[in-house]
């Protein structure tokens, strides 16, 4: 949700004037603003360009005339971010431009975008034709949870060009969101290798159709880890961003003649690699097994525990529990939920997480794997009013009371249906909402944190 300004002094029954005068203000936070409003005008004072945008959207939301007064307000986290996974469903660039001015409208400014997996490979690289000739491509799609092995027998892909790339960052500078780019290696690297069957161990096969993780990882040769270095090169030169991804999570090494350290190796030679390029390495919280480079920033997924890790270890942390902050979640446990998979995480769920109080914590990002989200409007669906509240966790000081936010969310629901947002409603899935062919496989809270236990052995050196 829009949060609320943090210092409000409105004076009902006056109204300011129209004028307005804008103007940068560095005494205040970067993404700061004071607006006085009085009857001979407004003067908008912002500590950036950011702030001044920010300060516009609430002037905006007063009505017209506004009534006089003072606000006061900046975010209390600098990463206040969404990342979307145009891997396992690809998304268009005017659904992913309209995305971007949707979690701007909610005051977001990170967009972690998901570009590359098993499944599907998204962005052309200049000298590597074969990665969206062949890797963009899949020959059928999985119809829900994978325990039920459905197929659609249907191809599906697309790739995004060098052009779209940049049409897609210069849009979210326009609205002061930074793209994030992530392109995951050494693992989840199925539909390169499908491209490029030297990049593998051995493997000759198509793009994967199946959800879940696949065994087919990187060989770590010299050629390979150029083509790495390749693939990160291109990236830099599109994306402005101060952090790229790597992901390495979730890499099998069942492939390779070693054990886990060939990851963190390898995890060090591409930090280094981007460190020329005065760039900083952004991955998951599995390369903190076996020590993440030096001034890497940690994706904490893996439940609450990986940030503590992250913090401990001294390294920038983005707090993203899948327990917490992971919007393909179910909503409900209604069964006209759409493929409901994953433990409950209901509206109230996302409004009550509080990222640790640490100066090393950026701030957070909600989820979006699109395993289940075939479409922008189930995306939305899936996302908001979810999205909202995460907005004002990450906005607002802590200490809110989710009788307010939802006292508040109505009008804000309203705001959303003039954007033609296909929001969920709060009384519940609509009838065409479900998905019979997609069925889903629910978990259980319980279950979930006993196998997080599990997976975040290697963080506190158990054997795996």
């Amino acid at each position: 949700m829009i949060p609320r300004p943090l210092s409000v002094r409105l004076e009902p029954g006056a109204t300011a004037g129209a004028d307005v005068v804008a103007r940068l203000d560095p005494s205040l936070p970067p993404e700061g603003y004071v607006l006085d409003l009085a009857p001979e005008g407004i003067l908008l004072r912002g500590g950036s360009a950011a702030g001044l945008f920010y300060g516009r959207q609430t002037l905006a939301r007063l009505g017209s005339p506004p009534p006089c007064g003072r606000v006061e307000d900046a975010p209390r986290f600098a990463w206040r971010g969404v990342m979307l996974d145009v891997a396992r469903h690809f998304m268009p660039v005017p659904d992913v431009l309209r995305f971007v001015d949707l979690i701007a409208f909610h005051r977001l400014n990170v967009l972690h975008l998901h570009l590359t997996d098993d499944q599907g490979w998204r962005i052309e690289v200049p000298g590597w034709p074969r990665l969206t000739e062949v890797g963009a491509w899949r020959s059928s799609t999985m119809l829900g949870s994978r325990v039920h092995d459905r197929y659609d027998g249907r191809p599906h892909g697309g790739f995004y060009t060098t052009a779209d790339l940049r049409r897609i960052v210069e849009h979210a500078a326009r609205r002061h969101v930074t793209v994030v780019p992530e392109v995951d290696m050494p693992g989840h690297m199925q539909a390169a290798i499908a491209a490029y069957p030297e990049l593998g161990n051995g493997f000759a096969g198509p793009v994967r159709t199946g959800w879940g993780i696949s065994p087919h990882v990187l060989n770590l040769s010299p050629e390979t880890l150029g083509f790495c270095r390749e693939v990160l090169d291109h990236v830099c030169d599109v994306f402005p961003s101060d952090l790229i991804g790597i992901g390495g999570d979730e890499c099998p090494t069942v492939e390779w003649p070693g054990g886990r350290e060939l990851q963190a190796a390898f995890t060090a030679e591409m930090a280094a690699h981007l460190a020329g390029r005065g760039r900083r390495l952004y991955g998951w919280d599995e390369i903190l097994a076996g020590g993440a480079p030096e001034g890497a920033v940690v994706a904490a997924w893996r439940g609450t525990e990986p940030a503590e890790v992250a913090v401990r270890a001294g390294h920038q942390v983005v707090c993203c529990p899948d327990v917490k902050l992971y919007l393909d979640y179910r909503q409900s446990g209604d069964p006209g939920e759409p493929t409901p998979v994953g433990t409950l995480l209901t509206l109230e769920d996302v409004y009550a997480y509080e990222p640790p109080d640490s100066p090393l914590v950026l701030g957070a990002q909600a989820n979006i794997w699109t395993e289940h989200m075939e479409s922008l409007r189930r995306v939305e669906y899936m996302a908001f009013p979810r999205l909202c509240a995460l907005a004002e966790v990450v906005w607002s000081p802590a200490g809110r009371d989710f009788a307010d936010f939802a006292a508040r969310l109505p009008r804000h629901l309203e705001l959303l249906d003039a954007l033609g947002v296909n929001y969920r409603p709060l009384s519940g899935p609509r009838p065409e909402d479900a998905r019979p062919d997609a069925p889903g496989h629910p978990r259980d809270l319980a279950d979930r944190l006993a196998e997080l236990h599990e997976m975040t052995a290697d963080l506190r050196g158990e054997p795996e």
